[in-house]
């Protein structure tokens, strides 16, 4: 707003003034000169001055003298005009070129992206089609910009509805007019040179003779730079030292140095500046080997370094106005330079990037942003340069200690991965040969004497940048050309051939040599290898996918990955071929042992062989391919043959004395990460060398690799067991590459398969281990450039998907008719995930049927080119090598074979078999060749060691009983085959071989499941015996936690009439008057869970108590943010009347269990001397405030509840009714007057007479003749007051003290008054706590609580019962003098607040709890009797709910809508109480049926009553009508039930008509408070009643409106640009900058930051925050606690996504946040803290109060 108010004020002011200067430079002869003489006069006058000026008075004059001038200059005429003119000729750019600052939320299409890079920001994204696609969202690093109206970005809806092609075209036609683009191109080259010239700034450069001053100042400034070597505390600490500042000034420079890159720390002259250089480079190389970059530079060099800055936006600014504009800008900043040898201006800003401080690099990129990048043909010409330079920049980037978010060479992404400019840079400046060279040029000091990489002692730093030239190397391949041109061909080859240069360094790298004796003394360096391998996964599919795209390129491209690996002579042979002898074959082979010789895991170029074969084949052009037959297999499947055996030896554990880094590379080898170009490569390569040899001689190399040649020929033996284990090890390993090699067939190219058939295959493997989550599977499946699996095509098919709880994630199912795929050995299971998925498997398939065999699927048809593979399977050596097998298992010889073995072997017979099958039925038997089952046969059987003979002998094995099932399948196999071959009916042929066995064997079978179900029968019912008794037990031991119903009947005699029984079910439910109901005798025996020993609970017994936590709560609160001030002198009304907006209240909750009082204590201390030495243990407990958690369930605690039970009760009814009939309410009031008259310690503090104490007539008038005296009130009854331990007594005080501390944050003092009061308070907060939750979830009032909860609140009500036994009566009696001053304005109290002020149910409470004091005389402890309390508890209620019925009636506004019923009595009571009130306030009588008045009290009070019937039910023990224990709170008939339990009549307006005489007097006087006649009149505000419930905000369904609003987010504090933590208080609703330094604020002295600050105003400390960039909840309690808490939002899978990892599209999960809800609700934030804290181990402490 500043910059506008300074630019019309310029304008205005002096309109001539820029024009004329303006005049003048252009008529000048060397205009130039003259720009440059007015920029050397007024930019030192305007910055850098020794005396600064403020920001606007800096911008007012740049405004004035240097821009507006400029401006004028530029349009020829006043600079608002020009731009007018331009407006009109002109359209909005159809690119939205947003550029991106760190953190913002970016979107990404996955339907119509040509790739990921392609984002689009949040308005763009809000208004575009692919809101509806499938989309994903992540943080932006910075740099980047919005692809909104990039045709080449997006496959459909490239633009926004802001950005539409229709601007295009307006575009194209706004060409400046020639004057003015000459202008323009003039201005442009003279500041773009300026601005250029001061960028790139050496310490040691002068000024030019333009911009010399005539004097030159002895000014300097020393600049201090920023670096990422040194830390902020650092760079604080060595400025301290040097320049003479203080810590706030240091930290100011430190922290604009980090933000802009540099700062001017000391301005003085050059000596003064040089001394204070010195000391910071000497101060900070003390601290890091490297010192702090520091330089000098004159105060007019600053100035004019300041000002090219300041050009820069304005730059942007101007560019911004017309396309015309920006074009010129670009042909200015492209131009060539004069002088050859010197590039343009753009290049000299790119080459010095490195050497620029982070404030100019980020003008500079922003500027690239604005211009270049904005137009296609100016992108191209500026590719052009950024390529040719493209080697020096990654150099300097490599150099540079600068993340690439703010580095040059993070541009390449808006170049590389357009698809046109890629194939541009391809043809004129081969860029894949221009990054591969760039790479091979860096990486070329790890080039060992053989040309290969080896990576010993490399610099991780370095390593990791270097890696980042791969992604350019990606983003150029990132989409194939649909059409090749010969110089695209040509280009493409010639980087295709540098490329195999760079794979050829890698081909045989790092080779290993198997140890042997000692162990490896050094791990050596494996990462590097396989972190450039991980780089190269998607680069090698690229390049295999551009050169299946045309078929001269595929040719040429396998001829020279053949030439290629020809050329590499990594491990050759050191010996002649030799002669190898097996079943009559002979192989000629040179021998080579990988136990014994160098082997390596890196074979790219074998691998890519492989690769470009299988599409050779695929595509068809194998035809054209000169010379198959020259291509020796053997020796292209050797390097891969030999690295599979090393796997293979590794699993075999044969090396290891090589330490974990080999088998690290192994699992590498094998990982989804790697194996597509590594492990699944091998086994091509090694399927494709099966395809082409003779089988036998196939089988022979691999059993000569595996070293099991001699082994399987008979030469070989051992007794050695090492030796044994390790040639069984590497016989499963090697017939489990058998398996693969035959059955791996799911590639395109080797069977007739597609991707989308690869990806269904993993996934039902994926999901034979176990039901996965999504981002499980997506995890465990490749992923191919785009990141993308497959995934989303195919679930559907395969699995069924079941949905989250409220916790946990949704997870996949395989589907049943999917499971005949499965595979037990597919090969990319790891050893763990194989036996996972062959149990779970197992374990399904004897659910469903009695036959566990795994059979291997049916697998598709190898294509015509690989078909010769499976005659492996029927060769005489796979038949010898497998009758080894099954002859050793025969002949029971254990350490010769091992159950695994003799599994893959059937798995193999089974694959054969299988084969077989589909081939006989498939075509005619003459047809076929594979001719396995007949060799099974034949082959041996005159020794009775045939296949299938061996087959039929190990299966009565008992050692393979777990394998019998797929033997009987096979030897079933072997008929079918049979039947088949003779074409006959298998069935007659199975029955006559193995009929009878089989129905012996499954008798026999059937009798022992028998057998077996009887013992388990028999144990059930044991185990089902020894439940219920232990189940009997713990009832008993835990009655507490039990609902006991009252037995009826058993006290009473029996009534046979039902008219009688009803009555008595009545007068059971009545919780105090004449009527009272009896009190249950209740015997509680509890067991301490520490000690685990029995006690009954009894008054004078040793003390039990309770775990329980005391907390501050606002969540009733109907003032959120407003919480009344402590005194510390103990004045105002707070706590002892409760406000009725509940500001905040003290709740006390428990998890329910119990220990021995000294059991506890003797835990406590045991747990403050261990926590003590625990690490960041403060963060869980604070032990200074008595924190613990809970032995038992580890819930977080700070003090414990002593269990008082229930008071034994007989209870006169005849005395009741005669009291009745004498002690009416009039009396009762009369007869409690007197005794607080007559109490000294009530009198002595209260000042004011009280009425009617002289005897006045209205005195008499209201209570009648006889005044009674001072002790009348004991004749109605007294008795003994209880008598407790000396433990529980000590216990009523450790909580009462607690609750007392906690409650009003004060120092803990157990003799304070106030101390009562707050017992009170909690009791009556926590049972509205209890009521909100229950109205909330529409339970029933008693029929619903937990069981904690009702352990917790008996505890609560007793315990503060008990207060008044453990304070001074005279306090207590004070308390409730007050407390009925409220109710009696005759009794006239000091500072008795108004009718409207005050809780009715705390104050109910309070009276309750506090009345029994009255009965205390002097030497003797005396409480009321049974009736007594009967009485007084029925009056103080029914006083206590007339006076709620009045304050529901004076803030009621919002009258129900009369109906049309006829009037009743209730109705017809209400509008007289209702006149009356408003006659007794001076209101006008509105028009107002009395059913309306009746209808909204009644709801008014409805809460009041609830919480009442749980109060009294907890104190006198009456149980409850039924109607209160299993109906909900919101069901008809729960008003009459609550009045029937609260001795109310159901018309409760019947109760001013019951008591006119004594209450008419008191309404008037309620109602004649000045304070009321106030709030009448607006000018308080007052709460209306039912209150309202609060709950969590409603947050929107879909996540991107969350993102949307905290984007729009402004924080208060700051206007700069960096990042924010926008978070949400889920209480209120509030926006907050969070983690911030711009919004930290004191908080009892310390800096906290601004959620923490929130919360102690909002939440009384405790807090519930969203982070929505982060997608994460934040739970708060207290400045040092806090932990985090999954987020209420799913994706379309059942799961969160914290901090937007996967970034798919986010909905509320209403479960979830009604969850949130209750956590809140039910007070247990800090319980979820204490224990999340409790499971993480935490090594450094977060701090929370900085959030």
């Amino acid at each position: 707003m500043l910059l506008k108010q300074d630019l019309n004020m310029a304008d205005s002011e002096k309109p001539s003034e820029g024009l004329q200067l303006s005049q003048e430079w252009l008529e000048a002869a060397d205009c130039r000169a003259e720009l440059l003489q007015h920029l050397k006069e007024q930019v030192p006058q305007i910055f850098c001055l020794k005396k600064e000026l403020s920001p606007p008075e800096e911008e007012e004059l740049t405004q004035r003298r240097l821009l507006h001038p400029l401006e004028c200059f530029l349009f020829g005429e006043d600079p608002q005009e020009g731009r007018q003119k331009l407006q009109q000729g002109s359209a909005s750019s159809q690119l939205c070129g947003r550029v991106f600052k760190e953190g913002e939320t970016v979107y990404s299409c996955r339907d119509c992206a040509i790739d990921p890079t392609c984002v689009l920001c949040m308005d763009c994204f809000q208004d575009s089609v692919h809101k509806n696609h499938r989309y994903k969202m992540h943080a932006s690093s910075g740099g980047g910009f919005c692809d909104c109206g990039d045709v080449e970005a997006w496959k459909v809806g490239p633009c926004c509805s802001k950005h539409d092609p229709g601007a295009a075209a307006a575009m194209d036609e706004a060409v400046l007019e020639p004057e003015l683009h000459e202008r323009a191109k003039k201005l442009f080259r003279v500041l773009l040179r300026y601005v250029t010239d001061f960028l790139v700034w050496e310490e040691n450069f002068e000024l030019s003779a333009e911009l010399q001053p005539r004097l030159k100042d002895n000014a300097y400034y020393c600049v201090l730079y920023n670096d990422e070597h040194h830390s902020y505390d650092h760079v604080i600490y060595t400025l301290q030292r040097s320049v003479n500042c203080d810590q706030a000034e240091a930290q100011t420079h430190t922290t604009l140095i980090d933000k802009e890159g540099r700062r001017a720390v000391k301005r003085g002259t050059l000596r003064s500046c040089q001394q204070a250089k010195d000391l910071i480079r000497s101060n900070s190389e003390h601290i890091s080997l490297q010192p702090l970059r520091v330089e000098i530079l004159h105060a007019t060099v600053m100035a004019h370094q300041t000002f090219a800055l300041r050009l820069g936006s304005w730059f942007q600014k101007i560019i911004g106005y017309s396309v015309g504009f920006r074009q010129a800008f670009c042909q200015v900043a492209l131009e060539p330079n004069a002088d050859r040898d010197r590039p343009c201006l753009i290049s000299r800003l790119m080459l010095h990037d490195a050497r620029m401080y982070k404030g100019a690099r980020k003008i500079v990129h922003e500027l690239i942003f604005g211009s270049m990048l904005m137009d296609s043909d100016f992108k191209r010409l500026f590719a052009i340069e950024f390529t040719r330079h493209y080697k020096q920049l990654q150099k300097d980037f490599i150099s540079d200690d600068h993340e690439r978010s703010i580095s040059i060479t993070a541009l390449s992404v808006q170049i590389f991965t357009v698809p046109t400019l890629a194939r541009q840079l391809i043809e004129e400046c081969n860029v894949i040969k221009v990054i591969v060279d760039t790479v091979l040029e860096l990486l070329r000091e790890h080039l060992d004497e053989s040309n290969r990489f080896f990576f010993l002692g490399y610099n991780s730093d370095k390593f990791s940048r270097i890696q980042v030239i791969f992604h350019d190397l990606r983003y150029i391949l990132i989409s194939k050309p649909c059409v090749w041109t010969e110089e695209l061909r040509g280009q493409f080859l010639e980087g295709f051939k540098i490329f195999l240069g760079f794979l050829k360094c890698m081909q045989g790298m790092e080779e290993v040599k198997r140890q042997l004796g000692q162990h490896i003394a050094v791990e050596p360096e494996w990462e590097a290898g396989f972190t450039l391998q991980i780089q190269l996964r998607h680069i090698l599919a690229m390049f295999q996918d551009w050169c299946s795209s045309d078929d001269e390129i595929m040719l040429q491209a396998f001829k020279e990955c053949h030439s290629a690996l020809i050329e590499c002579n990594n491990q050759p042979f050191h010996k002649e071929a030799t002669d190898f002898y097996m079943c009559k074959q002979i192989l000629r082979a040179r021998p080579y042992k990988v136990s014994q010789e160098p082997v390596s895991i890196h074979l790219p170029i074998s691998r890519l062989l492989a690769g470009l074969y299988v599409l050779l084949w695929k595509t068809g052009v194998i035809e054209r391919l000169d010379n198959p037959e020259c291509y020796d297999f053997i020796q292209l499947a050797e390097h891969p043959l030999r690295c599979v055996v090393l796997a293979a030896q590794v699993t075999a554990e044969m090396w290891r004395r090589n330490g974990l880094s080999l088998v690290s590379q192994v699992y590498y080898y094998q990982d989804v990460k790697c194996r597509d170009e590594m492990y699944d490569k091998d086994i091509i390569m090694l399927q494709i060398a099966a395809s082409k040899m003779d089988p036998n001689h196939f089988l022979m190399l691999i059993l000569l690799r595996f070293e099991l040649f001699d082994y399987f020929n008979g030469n070989s033996v051992s007794k050695d067991q090492d030796e044994l284990t390790q040639w069984n090890r590497l016989t499963e390993e090697m017939l489990f590459l058998l398996i693969a090699i035959f059955g791996e067939r799911y590639v395109p190219g080797i069977s007739h398969v597609t991707k989308e058939d690869v990806t269904m295959r993993e996934v039902i493997h994926l999901l034979c281990i176990e039901p996965m989550a999504h981002s499980t599977l997506v995890k465990s499946l490749p992923e191919n450039e785009n990141h993308e699996t497959g995934l989303e095509a195919v679930i559907a098919k395969v699995a069924t998907f079941r949905k989250p709880g409220v916790s946990g994630h949704g997870l996949y199912e395989v589907k049943k008719e999917r499971l005949m795929d499965f595979n037990p050995f597919f090969y990319h299971y790891s050893r763990s995930q194989r036996s996972k998925a062959e149990e779970s498997q197992k374990k399904r398939r004897a659910q469903e049927s009695n036959d566990k065999a795994l059979r291997p699927p049916v697998p598709p048809a190898f294509s015509p080119s690989f078909s010769w593979i499976v005659q492996l399977l029927c060769c005489d050596v796979f038949i010898h090598i497998l009758r080894r097998i099954l002859q050793r298992a025969a002949e029971d010889r254990s350490t010769h074979w091992t159950e695994a073995m003799i599994q893959r072997a059937l798995h193999l017979i089974g694959q054969a078999l299988v084969e077989e099958k589909t081939q006989l039925e498939s075509g005619s038997v003459e047809d076929v060749t594979f001719d396995f089952s007949l060799k099974a046969r034949a082959v041996g059987s005159e020794h009775g060691k045939s296949l299938f003979l061996l087959l039929s002998k190990i299966k009565a094995l008992p050692s393979l009983e777990a394998q019998k099932d797929l033997v009987k399948w096979l030897l079933q196999m072997f008929e079918i085959v049979k039947c088949i071959r003779e074409k006959s009916s298998p069935t007659v042929s199975v029955s006559m071989d193995t009929t009878k066995p089989e129905e012996s064997s499954q008798d026999k079978e059937k009798a022992e499941r028998k057998r077996k179900a009887e013992a388990a029968k028999l144990h059930r019912q044991k185990i089902m015996a020894q439940m219920s008794a232990m189940q009997k037990n713990f009832i008993e031991s835990n009655k507490m936690l039990y609902d006991n119903m009252p037995e009826t009947g058993t006290q009473e005699e029996p009534v046979t009439s039902s008219e009688s029984s009803a009555m008595e079910q009545r007068e059971l439910c009545i919780t105090f008057g004449p009527l009272r109901g009896p009190t249950p005798a209740e015997r509680e025996v509890l067991t301490c869970i520490l000690c685990q020993e029995e006690q009954e609970v009894l008054p004078l017994a040793p003390a039990m108590v309770l775990t329980a936590c005391v907390q501050r709560s606002t969540v009733l609160t109907q003032c959120r943010g407003r919480i009344p001030a402590n005194r510390a002198d103990g004045t105002g009304t707070y706590p002892l009347f409760i406000p009725p907006d509940l500001a905040v209240g003290t709740h006390t909750g428990s998890c329910g269990h119990v220990m021995h009082a000294t059991c506890w204590q003797k835990y406590f201390e045991a747990v403050q001397n261990t926590t003590r030495n625990r690490l960041h243990a403060e963060l869980i407990v604070d032990l200074e405030n008595g924190e613990y958690l809970c032995p038992l369930c580890k819930s977080l605690c700070n003090t414990v509840i002593p269990l008082i039970p229930l008071e034994p009760l007989t209870f006169n009814y005849e005395n009741a009714e005669i009291i009745g009939q004498h002690l009416t309410l009039p009396r009762w009031i009369q007869v409690l007057a007197a005794r607080i008259k007559g109490l000294k310690s009530v009198m002595q503090d209260n000042d004011v007479q009280m009425d009617g104490s002289s005897g006045s007539s209205g005195t008499t008038g209201l209570f009648g003749d006889g005044q009674p005296d001072f002790r009348s009130i004991l004749a109605y009854g007294v008795q003994e007051s209880r008598k407790f331990s000396d433990g529980i007594a000590e216990m009523l005080v450790v909580c009462a003290t607690t609750v007392h501390r906690v409650g009003l944050k004060t120092a803990p003092n157990e003799l304070c008054p106030r101390v009562p009061l707050m017992a009170w308070n909690t009791c009556a907060f926590t049972i509205q706590a209890i009521e909100n939750i229950l109205q909330e979830e529409d339970k029933p009032l008693f029929g619903s609580l937990q069981n904690r909860q009702i352990a917790g609140l008996k505890a609560i009500v007793q315990f503060a019962a008990s207060q008044r036994l453990k304070s001074s009566q005279g306090v207590i009696q004070r308390h409730f003098a007050d407390m009925m001053g409220v109710l009696l304005p005759v009794l006239s109290r000091k500072n008795t607040p108004s009718v409207l002020d005050v809780d009715f149910f705390h104050l109910l409470v309070g009276l309750v709890l506090s009345i029994p004091s009255l009965y205390q005389e002097e030497g003797i402890d005396l409480q009321p009797s049974a009736v007594s309390s009967a009485f007084n508890n029925m009056y103080i209620f029914h006083l206590v709910t007339m006076a709620h019925i009045l304050q529901v009636l004076l803030t009621s506004t919002d009258f129900p809508a009369a109906g049309d019923a006829e009037e009743t009595e209730e109705a017809r009571l209400a509008a007289e109480l209702y006149t009356t009130v408003l006659q007794h306030t001076g209101r006008l009588v509105p028009d107002l049926s009395g059913g309306s008045v009746a209808q909204r009290v009644k709801a008014g009070i409805e809460p009041f009553l609830r919480n009442a019937a749980l109060f009294f039910n907890c104190l006198t023990g009456v149980h409850p009508p039924e109607e209160l224990f299993s109906a909900p709170v919101s069901s008809p008939g729960q008003m009459e039930a609550l009045c029937s339990y609260l001795a109310l009549p159901f018309n409760v307006f019947q109760l001013f008509q019951d008591y006119r005489d004594a209450v008419s007097p008191m309404l008037q006087r309620w109602c004649g408070s000045p304070s009321i006649t106030k709030a009448l009149q607006g000018k308080t505000q007052t709460i209306r009643y039912p209150r309202r419930r609060n709950r969590l905000i409603d947050l929107p369904e879909d996540y991107s409106a969350l993102l949307n609003k905290a984007s729009h987010f402004q924080c208060p504090k700051s206007t700069m640009d960096e990042r924010k933590h926008p978070t949400l208080c889920l209480v209120c609703g509030a926006m907050l900058c969070s983690q911030s330094s711009c919004c930290l604020s004191q908080l009892d002295g310390e800096d906290v930051g601004a959620c923490t600050a929130h919360a102690a105003t909002c939440g009384a400390g405790v807090g519930m925050f969203l982070r929505i960039r982060e997608c994460e909840i934040v739970l708060m309690a207290s400045k040092t606690r806090g932990s985090t808490y999954p987020a209420p939002y799913l994706d379309d899978y059942g799961e969160t996504d914290p901090h937007l990892g996967r970034g798919n599209p986010l909905h509320l999960c209403p479960e979830r946040y009604r969850k949130l809800n209750q956590l809140w609700q039910q007070h247990c934030i800090l319980e979820e803290i204490a224990r999340s804290l409790e499971v993480v181990n935490v090594m450094f402490a977060f701090e929370w109060q900085l959030v």
